[in-house]
C-alpha cells in the first residue's frame, strides 16, 4: 500500500537514502516518521474483518443520515446507527435531520463505496443492510457508519441480526456526546432520566435510570422486564438479550431502544450499558 511505497521507493534494496545535513536531516526524520505512521495504519487490525464483503457502487443519492442509494439502484441502510428521520407523509422531520443528511452527503455523495454485511443482508423493503466504506481516490477511506456516529450525525442502535462490528461504534458515540458535537449539541437529543419521560411517549430513545426490579413477562419473544426506580417505564428484555435479566437491582444503566406503550425494547446486549465507573 502507500506505506510500502513510502518505505521502498528511491534507494530500495540499496540501504537508506542519504539525507543532506542541516534542514535536510529534519526533513529526513519527518519523512521516516510519516512512513512509519503509514505502515502502522496499514498493519492496524481491520475493524470489519469479521463481516462479509458485498457489492461496490457509486453513491448517487443520500436519503438521510443513515440511508443512501447506489448507481446500481440498490438502496442501502447503514447498520448499527440511527440518524434523525426525515419528513414522511404527515410527519415532520426530526430535529437535526437536515444537518445529519448533509453530513453524509458531504462524505459519500459521488464516491465509490463497498458494502460489508454483518448478518442479515436485506430488510423487508429490499434495502441492503450494511457497513459502508468509501474506496476511491477522491478522499480518505471512510467507514461511514462510524463517521456518522463520531461526528454526531447519528446515534448507535443495534439490531441482533446485523450486530457485527456494532460494538466499535459505542466509544465514538461517547466521545461525540462528551464533546457536545452534532445532534448532541441540541436539547432534543439530551439523554433524559427515565423518571423524566412522559407516560405517553413513542420513539427511539436513550434513557438513563437505576434498575429497581426484575419482573416476569408473558410478552412474546421476551425473557423478562426490568423496572426502573421512580419511573413507569420498563425495559422489555428480548430473548436475544436474555443475559441482561441478570442485571442486579441498584445498577445504574443507560438503555437505548424504541419506546412504545410504556416499554423500551432491548433486543441486544449492547443496547443496555451499565454506568458504574462511566
Amino acid at each position: 500500500g502507500s506505506a510500502r511505497r513510502a518505505m521502498t521507493g528511491r534507494g530500495s534494496g540499496a540501504g537508506p537514502v542519504p539525507v543532506r545535513e542541516g534542514r535536510g536531516v529534519a526533513w529526513g526524520w519527518q519523512g521516516l516518521l510519516m512512513a512509519l505512521a503509514a505502515l502502522a495504519a496499514c498493519s492496524a487490525p481491520d475493524p470489519l474483518a469479521d463481516t462479509q464483503p458485498g457489492e461496490h457502487g457509486r453513491v448517487v443519492r443520500v436519503i438521510d443520515g443513515d440511508a443512501l442509494v447506489l448507481d446500481t439502484g440498490q438502496s442501502v441502510r447503514l447498520v448499527g446507527i440511527e440518524a434523525p428521520a426525515g419528513p414522511y407523509k404527515d410527519r415532520t422531520g426530526a430535529p437535526y435531520f437536515k444537518e445529519s443528511r448533509r453530513m453524509l452527503e458531504d462524505m459519500a455523495l459521488g464516491r465509490e463505496v463497498q458494502l460489508f454485511y454483518a448478518g442479515l443482508t436485506r430488510d423487508r423493503y429490499d434495502r441492503a443492510l450494511a457497513h459502508v466504506v468509501t474506496t476511491d481516490a477522491l478522499g480518505p477511506d471512510l467507514w461511514l457508519n462510524r463517521e456518522m456516529v463520531a461526528r454526531g450525525g447519528a446515534r448507535v442502535r443495534v439490531y441482533p441480526d446485523t450486530a457485527g462490528a456494532n460494538d466499535l461504534l459505542l466509544a465514538p458515540e461517547v466521545e461525540a456526546r462528551a464533546a457536545g458535537i452534532g445532534l448532541w449539541a441540541t436539547v432534543a437529543y439530551r439523554i433524559p432520566a427515565a423518571t423524566d419521560l412522559p407516560e405517553r411517549f413513542e420513539r427511539f430513545q436513550l434513557v438513563e435510570g437505576v434498575v429497581a426490579t426484575r419482573l416476569s413477562t408473558e410478552e412474546q419473544g421476551a425473557s423478562c422486564e426490568l423496572g426502573l426506580a421512580g419511573s413507569t417505564l420498563t425495559l422489555e428484555i428480548k430473548r436475544s438479550a436474555a443475559a441482561l435479566c441478570q442485571v442486579q437491582a441498584g445498577t445504574p444503566v443507560r438503555a437505548r431502544g424504541y419506546v412504545y406503550g410504556g416499554k423500551l425494547e432491548i433486543g441486544h446486549t449492547l443496547n443496555l450499558e451499565t454506568l458504574a465507573g462511566d
